[in-house]
């Protein structure tokens, strides 16, 4: 085990190895933690917070402060951040590696890097390496989709669940999401162009170059209108106005794209550093009978104010569509796997809706109001259908809202209202 201190954090960094397939052990892959404690406490017995990020395809923070809910949890626990299994320094799923696999292989592949797979890794990651108590949870977005997984299938090694704009709907449905999602991204799109009015002709005029010249990126890719649309996914985030204002501020270099504008756009829509986020972006609603079917473009098909042609022209927000895996260099090796699991008919159910229903487990639960990620509607409807949670709404955060200080502090208050978060050891 390594372990060093970096600024008011003690670090110690655990690899253990798991099945790629819990039902049937075989192949194993290795799944890679990293514990945080006060350095001044680190010694001491401490309760553990095991956080649950964002994704699906995220792997665990590299903080370099001991600031945020991070700082915060510090003071009381011992902080888990684990690499998703496909993600960080846990067996990576590369572009390479798919591309030495068939359709199908790779299909099955994918399939075991869903909410089930992660949350198996988690127990035994609880049970081996951290003696087997019960740890509290803390579930940022895709997180939060984690944490119902987790209640339903392992509550036993639950203590407390945070939760940040991720209470997922327990009636799993991907066209469900984007018929909600579209509305809610249009209305980003206005408050972003009432903000930013001399963006209508200057987003306009880039559109136009695009569908009439052939743009190349920097990686030789084109970049396409829709390419170009897909950045809006940052209107969901603060200052995600401002980054995509100042992103246009710099397109032009005359009358041709400037090198910078180009090089920004490459960097955020390569999708090169967290490829699974596009190529399960959608499989991650899969439960029971029924495809997902290419939920996002069947949606955008029925909204022709989001064509390309359009004016002004509208950004889409949290959306993988079929054309993302030709266009875009870093997720064609995808491509053939990611057509498949559209046409799955089947999944493993997601939630077990009675054992929810009777869950004892505190769980506090941010709901930001006007999220374009998840639709505050359909969280406050699990929270209804889910035993003892508590759910805050608030429309003072963006999706991103855990970054604040106030946050974590104030889900930890709610668990603590009800003599819950004592249970962690």
């Amino acid at each position: 085990m390594i372990s060093y201190t970096i600024p008011r954090m003690h670090v110690r960094e655990h690899t253990v190895d798991v099945p790629m397939d819990w039902n049937s052990p075989g192949e194993s892959i290795s799944l890679f933690a990293r514990e945080l404690v006060d350095p001044a406490r680190k010694d001491e017995e401490l309760p553990y917070l095991l956080y649950l990020q964002g994704g699906p395809g995220g792997k665990g923070p590299r903080p370099v402060s001991a600031s945020g809910w991070i700082g915060q949890a510090l003071k009381t626990h011992r902080v888990v951040l684990m690499d998703q299994r496909g993600t960080g320094r846990s067996t990576p799923v590369s572009g390479r590696r798919m591309s030495a696999m068939t359709a199908e292989d790779g299909a099955e592949y994918l399939a075991h890097f869903r909410a089930d797979s992660i949350v198996a890794d988690a127990e035994h990651l609880r049970k081996t390496v951290f003696g087997g108590k019960r740890w509290s949870t803390l579930g940022q977005s895709y997180g939060g989709f984690l944490t119902l997984t987790y209640l339903s299938k392992a509550s036993e090694g639950l203590s407390a669940c945070y939760v940040t704009g991720g209470l997922a709907s327990i009636d799993p449905s991907a066209a469900e999401v984007y018929r909600r999602t579209y509305p809610r991204v249009a209305a980003k799109n206005r408050e972003f162009y009432r903000r930013y009015p001399h963006n209508v002709e200057r987003v306009g005029r880039l559109a136009d170059r695009l569908a009439e010249d052939d743009v190349r990126l920097p990686d030789g890719d084109r970049l396409t209108v829709r390419r170009l649309q897909s950045l809006g996914i940052d209107f969901g985030m603060q200052p995600g106005y401002e980054r995509i204002h100042w992103l246009l501020d710099e397109a032009f270099d005359g009358d041709e794209l400037s090198d910078t504008f180009l090089g920004q756009v490459l960097a955020q829509s390569s999708y090169l550093g967290n490829p699974l986020f596009a190529a399960l972006q959608e499989s991650i609603y899969g439960s029971g009978d029924g495809a997902t079917g290419w939920a996002a473009e069947a949606e955008r098909a029925r909204r022709p104010e989001f064509a390309e042609d359009a004016r002004p022209l509208l950004f889409t927000g949290e959306m993988m569509y079929p054309w993302m895996f030709e266009e875009i260099r870093g997720l064609r090796p995808f491509q053939r796997a990611v057509e498949l699991l559209a046409e799955r008919p089947g999944w493993p159910e997601l939630y077990d809706l009675e054992k929810l229903a009777a869950n004892d487990v505190p769980v506090a639960a941010a709901v930001y109001f006007d999220d374009m990620y998840v639709d505050s509607g359909l969280q406050l409807d699990t929270a209804s259908r889910v035993g003892n949670v508590q759910a805050w709404v608030t429309n003072e955060y963006e999706h991103d809202g855990l970054g604040s200080d106030r946050v974590f502090e104030r889900l930890t208050e709610l668990v603590a209202s009800i003599g819950g978060g004592v249970r962690d050891q």
